[in-house]
């Protein structure tokens, strides 16, 4: 029996694809976390403000998302998409540890909230949606909000604490997500409604294992991280060369700040978070890789000598899983190709979890 007031599902390849909304659509980490889950799905649109992106966008996808401030739109325009789900990766600087911690307080929080206080005057509302943000989103007022609104429209939520490390990639990102599906929709594996989770159990179907882990000890996260791809699979260039000169570190930098630098060789499989500071500063916005492996690695021997280097855009971009094809158009400089990249999602996490929430208990 179809819900009241729905837009009607696709129950099979037949009925055709669900239309998907991607609110905050940044490069299109989320439409190819899509494509890469193998959910049979329309974008029926994309909406971001800022341009560049959107320039990006439009450069890999041949569509050019809407552009302006997303609390602008009615209920009567998302009305009209007739949207079975909507994807949504709302500005997390109200959140994050750097920032001032506004939460539903700060201006870039807003137009999130106002999408989601539109969802109850909608007459055919989404039936799923997501939300990715960093950690510290969790417990936020603006969640808080979120849940509560949720709730009230006859959601159902399952969130998760991933990180790529625990996809097998050499890559420390943890990310705060939410699933949410509106009754009768369900989750696979109910067991895990309106609980939140640190582990990719149940996307995997493995439900006791998800029980028994109460937390990631020291010895685990080790053996999580050999488990990992080796740093060098992910390389664009993996010896020196003319291309690769503008990426390397002055070494006035170096000898400045040196001992803040988070360095990793082509054998590592581990490396810190990019942001989207990344190239504009050294101190805590992402690893350095050493060219030339010393006698004894880290910082016992000089990292002068080390050859060290930031990691290229494209090498950013296979971090984050983006498929080979996906390119930046040549107007956008280095700078702004980081900070898009900083901006970014992992699709190596994203598709697993759409792929789990699209998928229908049979």
């Amino acid at each position: 029996m179809e819900a009241q007031g729905f837009s009607s599902k696709p129950q099979n390849d037949d009925e055709g694809p669900w239309r998907v909304l991607e609110f905050y659509s940044g490069i299109g980490g989320m439409r190819y976390s899509l494509m890469k889950a193998g959910v049979k799905a329309d974008v029926v649109e994309a909406f971001d403000i800022n341009d560049v992106a959107n320039d990006v966008y439009s450069h890999n996808f041949g569509h050019r998302p809407y552009q302006g401030n997303i609390q602008s739109l009615t209920a009567a325009v998302l009305d009209s998409y007739r949207a079975h789900a909507w994807l949504l990766s709302p500005p997390c600087q109200p959140y994050t540890r750097q920032g001032l911690q506004k939460h539903s307080g700060d201006a870039r929080a807003f137009s999130f909230l106002s999408i989601l206080q539109l969802i109850p005057l909608i007459s055919q509302p989404p039936l799923m949606l997501f939300v990715e943000n960093v950690v510290g989103f969790e417990t936020s007022d603006t969640h808080e909000k979120m849940i509560e609104i949720l709730e009230n429209l006859d959601f159902v939520t399952q969130e998760f604490i991933l990180s790529p490390l625990q996809f097998g990639m050499p890559y420390s990102r943890p990310r705060y997500f939410c699933l949410a599906k509106r009754k009768p929709l369900s989750f696979r594996s109910q067991l895990f409604n309106n609980q939140l989770l640190r582990s990719p159990g149940p996307l995997l179907g493995h439900n006791k294992t998800v029980l028994e882990e109460t937390g990631q000890t020291q010895e685990s996260m080790e053996k999580l991280i050999q488990s990992c791809e080796p740093v060098d699979t992910f390389l664009q260039y993996k010896c020196s060369s003319d291309q690769v000169e503008q990426y390397f570190v002055p070494s006035s930098l170096i000898e400045r700040w040196g001992s803040a630098m988070d360095i990793v060789y082509p054998d590592s499989k581990r490396c810190c978070c990019f942001t989207k500071s990344y190239y504009r500063y050294v101190k805590g916005t992402g690893s350095l890789l050493a060219t030339i492996e010393p006698q004894s690695k880290g910082k016992t021997s000089p990292l002068v000598e080390q050859g060290l280097r930031y990691f290229t855009p494209r090498e950013v971009a296979n971090l984050h899983c983006f498929p080979t094809d996906f390119e930046f158009p040549e107007h956008v400089t280095l700078r702004q190709r980081y900070a898009l990249l900083g901006n970014g999602l992992s699709v190596a996490v994203v598709a697993p979890l759409l792929g789990y929430l699209f998928t229908q208990p049979s």
